[in-house]
């Protein structure tokens, strides 16, 4: 029996139960990442980790997946859509039951590693498979398919309260690490009888040289560039090899030295708007998955003395994510997706601004701002992008989705980081100068440099003073830490914000072109050069 067939030879049930098992695949690396927000200081206590290991551990879930997703898509044409999800599933499966069993930071890391490459790898099948066998409702069923992320937030994290809750001093992290299994055996399973559709650039004819095109020299400047550093930096730490100090000038260089190949071999410098879109991930992955990795932290101060669990604060937003997400049908009939963009973006501004000085009641009114605002962000970008460049199939689909992954580790988490770090160190300053002067390390990310207040010191530094003065000086400067992530959801609303001028100049700009559409590929297509895909109202883009 032949596993893949055209989009249009798959019955309704076949799609149905294609499309749930692609909800799950993305529920279960949802989980894994509800998991490491609430247990990271877990398992990084048990094991005597540094602040930094714990991170590497989690970035170590996040960068892979780019690799795959773009990898993966530059292979689809041969190996198809079905092999590669039971590979997703053998690494999802081998990454819960890994860390469930792990002895230390190295292989926490590994298992982690393998969550990462078969996140990346379901988003490089399920976002164009989702696209090929709904090809009249992209945006829609693309935002509903996005929906599992925050289900498995809801679901991978509820779990971890109810259960700790039950049990005196909490379940062990290793029993929550298992949570995950829970959808990758269901998806594991109901994938078996599934039939996959072709790609749609495949099915229409389009080239594969055409769908390089897409990308050309630009995206592949700035996506090589950012995979190449983020590389870079995990071999400078698990290898005795050790980066050049000008290290993000050298990755965009062979960067753009990869942009130049591709652009000279498809004789396209790519697509501008597309290439706008890849950039415009980073300000829209630091809103939403940055800015969750942060939101225990962010919101502890806050929900504790409301006597709130502030892994509720996680469950809460995801919530409100997966209900929306699932009636985005009748949201798009009245916005299209730049639209709804830069209106999402007005609302997570506002919803973060308000967060970082609400108090009772209001806590949850800001919250619902935020939570709605990026509700629509990700698969909005993946259905505009799988409208507007159906020529490069997979691979734009996954580039754009890749780039906002790498983002969140190159770019929007440590921005966020460093925020923190000078926010504490100008509380420290001003309120405990004497610790400042101890303690004051010099800091940067990429060009920018800081000083921030080195936890080793300052913990040293304290320990050596008198009982009153530690207790004194402690609760001093818990009172800075708590009042620096107020301070850092002021600064976090300025990725928001960009969003709202850059999706509402687009949004303008179709507007005066006649209205936005999606481009329909048909079999006589080649999904366009240099000159421009060009859709039903004669829109070049």
């Amino acid at each position: 029996m032949n596993s893949h067939v055209p989009a249009e030879q798959l019955s309704d049930k076949e799609k149905k139960l294609l499309f749930w098992a692609s909800f799950l695949s993305l529920t279960a690396a949802g989980v894994g990442f509800s998991f490491r927000v609430a247990h990271g200081g877990s398992y990084g206590e048990e094991f005597e980790l540094t602040n930094l290991e714990i991170g590497m551990v989690f970035g170590a879930t996040l960068w892979p997946i780019a690799i795959t997703m773009i990898g993966g898509s530059l292979l689809l044409d041969k190996v198809g859509f079905k092999k590669p999800m039971f590979v997703a599933f053998a690494l999802q499966a081998i990454a819960a039951i890994g860390t469930a069993t792990a002895d230390g930071y190295t292989s926490l890391y590994l298992f982690a590693f393998c969550a990462g490459l078969g996140h990346g790898i379901v988003e490089a099948v399920i976002n164009p498979v989702c696209a090929a066998v709904y090809p009249k409702e992209k945006t829609k069923m693309l935002t509903i398919l996005h929906a599992a992320w925050p289900a498995g937030l809801v679901f991978g994290t509820l779990p971890i309260i109810a259960v700790d809750a039950m049990v005196d001093g909490g379940a062990s992290w290793k029993l929550h690490a298992l949570w995950m299994l829970v959808p990758v055996i269901a998806y594991g399973i109901m994938c078996l009888p599934c039939k996959f559709p072709v790609d749609e650039r495949i099915q229409a004819g389009v080239p594969f040289m055409d769908m390089l095109k897409q990308v050309g020299f630009l995206t592949t400047f700035f996506a090589g560039g950012m995979m190449i550093y983020e590389i870079g930096n995990q071999v400078d730490v698990l290898t005795p090899w050790a980066k050049p100090g000008n290290w993000f000038y050298v990755a965009m260089g062979l960067g753009a030295g990869a942009g130049i190949v591709t652009g000279i071999a498809t004789r396209s410098i790519g697509k501008p708007l597309f290439f706008l879109m890849c950039l415009a991930m980073i300000p829209v992955a630091t809103a939403e998955l940055a800015t969750d990795g942060w939101i225990k932290k962010l919101m502890t101060p806050v929900l504790q003395s409301m006597e709130i669990n502030p892994l509720f604060a996680l469950v809460f937003s995801a919530a409100i994510m997966l209900i929306f997400r699932v009636f985005a049908g009748g949201v798009l009939k009245v916005f299209s997706p730049p639209a709804l963009l830069c209106v999402s973006g007005l609302g997570s501004a506002i919803g973060l601004f308000w967060l970082s000085e609400a108090t009772g009641i209001a806590v949850f009114i800001a919250f619902v701002c935020y939570a709605l605002g990026q509700t629509y962000y990700w698969p909005c970008i993946l259905g505009f992008v799988s409208e507007r460049y159906p020529a490069g199939g997979a691979l734009t689909l996954n580039t754009v989705s890749a780039c906002g992954l790498l983002s969140v580790g190159i770019i929007g988490g440590p921005l966020l980081g460093v925020a923190f770090d000078k926010a504490i160190y100008a509380g420290v300053s001003d309120e405990l100068p004497m610790v400042a002067e101890a303690a004051t390390k010099d800091a940067g990310f990429l060009w920018m440099k800081h000083q921030a207040i080195d936890p080793g010191k300052k913990d040293a530094f304290i320990n050596a003073l008198s009982s009153a003065d530690q207790a004194s000086a402690n609760a001093s400067f818990t009172d800075i830490d708590n009042g620096a992530g107020r301070g850092v959801l002021v600064f976090a609303a300025r990725f928001p914000a960009t969003l709202i001028v850059l999706f509402g100049a687009i949004a303008l700009y179709f507007k005066a072109k006649g209205g936005y559409k999606p481009i329909e590929l048909g079999a006589a297509d080649s999904g366009g050069g240099g000159s421009g895909d060009v859709d039903r109202t004669g829109i070049v883009t």
